[in-house]
């Protein structure tokens, strides 16, 4: 239409078909029920859970819901694994975190795939802080904990679905999570021509295509257990909602929630009672922090002696005297612990045959009735010292020339 149109702005066209999918849409919900996929207003897509799908790491989860998909692991480590992050006040380290992934092909594009960008932090941030309030504390759990979620495909909330995917795969790894958490993806649609009257009804939707995010009025993402909310995040592109709408969003949400965690029991009602045979045994004990150069050494040697003499996994020592090790072999644990006890516990030896004092005293020790030899007294006698004409004549009969005087 451009050629026959020249004067027309291309951006007013593709605003006013954009305006007449909206009015389009609303009004097949407000009459009919029905959404532009076929589904009730508050139907949630059919879900299919695949637990273990990856049989070498620690635990692992495929969870798909319509046309969104993701893949969740799980992956426990020690303390040193833990997320170390360099804040205005210090260094911060997250015994717990998310890592989300949404690479191009997930949307059927090709692109660059680099660091995290601003989208993928958000989406990852917002999942992670869904799952805090069902991890359990250091002192029931000792690990740390990764879970990553790969978006493989995403028509919907993939946000959401990590949730629910990142659920399942601490499960799968046998981490004893408080309780199971999901998430859902709540829309709402309202006239175009109206969207500003706070009077007209508001048609809520439960888990939202992309094509409803993009033309509908709210994004509201809401993420928790069957006893309440752990997170939420709302996007609206109309100028506020009312208190009876807020009401209806949540309600219907919550219904939408219990569903997926019904469907997510019937595959995985709790924890693996085990943990799988990859993960390394860990165990913690103190030491006084005093003694804490005994136990790294000089430059980390003694500490780096201890981890490869016993095969240790890894050794994590902390300011406070806290001491972390792991490995495959649970003997091994204790008697690491047992030599490391040991160590910062025995007394430092003093004095002896030619041995100082201990401490920083120096001195005490006994000496010796004959004192070793100091170094000049054992070397040989440096050669006496030659006059130039001396120096020339040994010179020229060793090259086997005869010195004659002039």
């Amino acid at each position: 239409l451009e050629p026959e149109y020249p004067d027309t702005n291309p951006d007013l066209i593709r605003s006013a078909f954009k305006t007449l999918l909206q009015r389009k849409m609303y009004t097949k919900a407000k009459t009919t029920n029905t959404r532009v996929d076929g589904r009730k207003l508050d139907v949630v897509r059919p879900i299919t859970i695949e637990p273990s799908l990856l049989p070498s790491v620690h635990g692992s989860s495929l969870f798909t819901r319509g046309e969104t998909q993701a893949i969740a692991t799980a992956t426990l480590g020690d303390a040193g694994m833990r997320q170390k992050i360099d804040k205005i006040d210090g260094l911060f380290q997250k015994r717990f975190y998310l890592q989300y992934t949404f690479p191009p092909s997930c949307v059927g594009e090709t692109g660059r795939v680099g660091a995290p960008g601003r989208r993928e932090v958000g989406h990852g941030n917002l999942a992670e802080r869904a799952l805090i309030p069902a991890i359990p504390s250091e002192e029931e759990f000792p690990y740390t904990i990764r879970v990553e979620s790969l978006i493989t495909e995403s028509h919907g909330s993939s946000s959401m679905a990590s949730v629910c995917g990142g659920t399942l795969a601490l499960m799968d790894a046998g981490v004893p999570i408080k309780r199971p958490v999901a998430g859902i993806a709540m829309g709402m649609l309202l006239d175009v021509d109206e969207s500003d009257n706070q009077d007209d009804e508001p048609v809520i939707l439960s888990d939202i295509l992309g094509t409803e995010d993009a033309l509908g009025m709210m994004d509201f993402k809401v993420a928790g257990d069957r006893e309440g909310i752990t997170t939420f995040q709302l996007d609206i592109k109309c100028e506020g909602l009312t208190l009876n709408t807020m009401a209806k969003a949540l309600e219907q949400a919550r219904l939408g929630r219990l569903h997926i965690l019904d469907k997510m029991a019937e595959v995985l009602p709790e924890p693996q009672s085990e943990l799988p045979p990859t993960v390394p045994r860990l165990k913690s004990f103190s030491i006084d922090e005093n003694s804490i150069g005994k136990v790294i050494g000089p430059g980390g040697k003694q500490i780096r002696a201890i981890i490869e003499d016993f095969g240790l996994t890894n050794m994590d020592v902390g300011e406070d005297g806290t001491i972390q090790i792991s490995s495959m072999n649970t003997t091994v644990l204790d008697e690491a612990i047992a030599f490391v006890q040991n160590l910062v516990t025995a007394s430092p030896r003093r004095g002896g045959p030619g041995g100082g004092g201990g401490g920083g005293s120096g001195g005490g020790g006994t000496p010796l009735t004959t004192p070793f030899p100091s170094p000049a007294a054992t070397a040989p006698p440096p050669p006496p010292l030659l006059t130039y004409e001396e120096s020339s004549s040994s010179r020229d009969e060793a090259m086997g020339k005869t010195s004659t005087s002039p």
